[in-house]
C-alpha cells in the first residue's frame, strides 16, 4: 500500500471548489458526459441485446457502469484536484459480446469479479507499471482492431438496410467532423444523434409501446459461475483492455494535458469498480481517454478537476434512471443504434489498425488481427485469447529484434 500515491493536498474544500467552477467547466463537463451516454452506450446496447439480453439486465448494467464509475470520478478527481474520468472499457464490452455467444452470463460476471480481483493486486503491488512497458502495443491493438471490425461493419449494414436514417446521421458526423468551428461547439457524435432521432420521430419509427413513465433503476444481483473457459478467455484479455489500451490512453491524454494521474491508484480504483460493478453485471471500470481528453480542452490546468466532477455528479444522476434512458435508445430503430456505435467506433478502429500495423510487431499483430476476426473458440475460449496468444508467439519467433528494441 506505500505504492498508493498520496491525494494532492490541501484537497479542495466546499468554497473552493464553487470559485472553481464555472460555464467553461460546466460546458466541458457536460460534454464529456454526452460523449459517454451516446456512442459507447449504443454499444452496449448493440452488445447486449446481440446476446439476448433482458431489458432489465441492460438497465442494471448501464446503472452499474454510470453509477459506479460516476461515483468514483466525483471522489477522485475532487481529492487528487485533476480530471480523473472513469467509465467502462469499451474494448471489454465489444469483446464480452463475442463471448457471450458461447459463455453464459453467469460465466461472464465470474471472469469480472476475477478481473477486479486481479487489478485490485496489480495496483497495490506496483507492478502495473511494469505490465504496461512489457506488452507489446501493436499486438494488444490487432486484438482490439479485431474485436472492432464488427462494429464498422454494422455501419455499412445499416446504411444499406436503412438509408433514411442512418445517411442522414452519417453525413451530419462528416459535416460536423469537416468544419471544426461548428463540431467544436456541436461535437460530430452528438450531431448525429440528434439529427438520428430527429428523423425516427418524423418518420414515425419510434416504438411508442416501450415508453412509460418515469423509472428508477432496480439493480440486478446476479449470481456468479465460476467457469475455467470463462476464466481464461476473458479475464487477461479484458485486464489487458483496461490496464494497457484504456488506462494507458487515459494516462497519455492527462499527461499531455500537464497533469500527473496516480497509476497505482487508478488502478486500485479500476478494481475497486471492475467488483462493485460486477455485482450489478456490468463490465469493468477504466480511465477513460476520450472524456478526459474533452474535459481538458478548455479552461485553466488547475481548475479542470472540476469539470470532471460535474461530470461524475452527471454520470451517478444518469445511472439512477438507468431504466427509462435504456428503454429510450431502445425504442428506436436498430439502424440507428447500429450507426450510432459504428460512427464511434471510426476513431478507435482508426487508431488500432496505426498503432498495429504502424512499425513493430506488425506481423504479430497482423496474425492477432485475423485470428480474432476468424471468432473460432477453441476448448470453448474465445478468439481474441487465441489472437493475442498466436501474435505474441509469431513475433516471438519471425520479429525477435523487436522484443529486444
Amino acid at each position: 500500500m506505500r505504492l498508493i500515491e498520496r491525494p494532492t493536498l490541501p484537497i479542495p474544500s466546499v468554497d473552493r471548489f464553487v470559485r472553481d467552477f464555472g460555464p467553461v467547466y460546466a460546458a466541458s463537463g457536460f460534454v464529456g458526459f454526452v460523449f459517454a451516454a451516446t456512442g459507447p452506450l449504443a454499444i452496449i446496447l448493440s452488445v447486449g441485446t446481440g446476446a439476448g439480453l433482458t431489458q432489465e439486465q441492460l438497465a442494471s448494467w448501464v446503472f452499474g457502469v454510470f453509477f459506479v464509475n460516476g461515483a468514483i470520478t466525483l471522489v477522485m478527481s475532487w481529492i487528487y484536484s485533476q480530471p480523473l474520468c472513469f467509465f467502462w472499457t469499451i474494448p471489454g464490452t465489444v469483446l464480452v459480446g463475442s463471448s457471450l455467444q458461447h459463455l453464459s452470463f453467469p460465466e461472464v460476471i465470474g471472469a469480472f469479479y476475477a478481473t477486479g480481483l486481479l487489478m485490485l493486486f496489480l495496483g497495490c503491488s506496483g507492478l502495473i507499471k511494469r505490465m504496461m512497458r512489457s506488452v507489446p502495443m501493436p499486438i494488444v491493438m490487432g486484438m482490439v482492431a479485431g474485436v472492432f471490425l464488427r462494429f464498422g461493419l454494422d455501419l455499412v449494414r445499416a446504411l444499406h438496410t436503412d438509408v433514411a436514417i442512418a445517411a442522414p446521421m452519417v453525413v451530419t458526423f462528416l459535416l460536423l467532423s469537416t468544419f471544426t468551428t461548428i463540431g467544436r461547439r456541436l461535437p460530430p457524435l452528438i450531431g448525429a444523434l440528434l439529427v438520428g432521432a430527429f428523423i425516427a420521430i418524423a418518420l414515425g419509427r419510434i416504438d411508442h409501446s416501450s415508453l412509460s413513465a418515469f423509472q428508477v433503476v432496480k439493480p440486478i444481483i446476479p449470481t456468479p459461475a465460476w467457469s475455467i473457459s470463462a476464466l481464461v478467455e476473458l479475464v487477461v484479455p479484458l485486464l489487458i483492455t483496461v490496464v494497457v489500451v484504456q488506462n494507458g490512453q487515459g494516462f497519455a491524454v492527462l499527461s499531455a494535458g500537464g497533469h500527473s494521474p496516480p497509476i497505482n491508484t487508478v488502478t486500485v480504483m479500476c478494481g475497486i469498480g471492475a467488483l462493485i460493478s460486477a455485482s450489478v453485471g456490468a463490465v469493468s471500470s477504466c480511465l477513460t481517454g476520450p472524456t478526459n481528453a474533452l474535459i481538458i480542452l478548455s479552461g485553466t490546468r488547475e481548475r479542470q478537476y472540476t469539470a470532471a466532477v460535474f461530470t461524475g455528479i452527471l454520470a451517478v444522476a444518469f445511472g439512477v434512471m438507468a431504466p427509462t434512458f435504456t428503454r429510450l435508445m431502445l425504442a428506436t430503430p436498430k439502424e440507428y443504434i447500429m450507426t450510432l456505435a459504428g460512427l464511434a467506433m471510426l476513431r478507435v478502429l482508426q487508431a488500432a489498425f496505426v498503432t498495429s500495423f504502424r512499425d513493430r510487431f506488425s506481423l504479430g499483430a497482423l496474425v492477432t488481427f485475423i485470428v480474432t476476426v476468424a471468432d473460432l473458440p477453441i476448448f470453448n475460449i474465445g478468439a481474441a485469447f487465441w489472437g493475442l496468444l498466436a501474435g505474441v508467439l509469431t513475433s516471438w519467433f519471425l520479429e525477435r529484434a523487436d522484443f529486444r528494441t
